[in-house]
């Protein structure tokens, strides 16, 4: 059940990634304080744990790995 909840949220930042990121959903929210905060922590979070399993998935290990979570992870939040 739990890898099912982290494939669909994997499959949804992947979805939104390509026309999104973090940073534009919060924009378009008109999200500001502390909900800005909670939202921007979520989504890095979600983000980190999509990409670390796309990692695994793609079999990368060592720099291969580190470079690939930088890129998914920034791309995805919008850094």
């Amino acid at each position: 059940m739990k890898t099912l909840v982290i494939a669909a949220a994997a499959l949804s930042l992947m979805a939104t990634s390509a026309f999104a990121t973090c940073k534009s959903d919060a924009a378009g929210k008109k999200l500001a304080g502390a909900a800005l905060t909670s939202f921007m922590t979520k989504c890095e979070k979600d983000a980190t744990a999509a990409c670390e399993k796309d990692s695994t998935d793609k079999k990368l290990a060592g720099a291969a790995k580190t470079s690939h979570m930088k890129k998914c992870v920034t791309d995805t939040v919008g850094n």
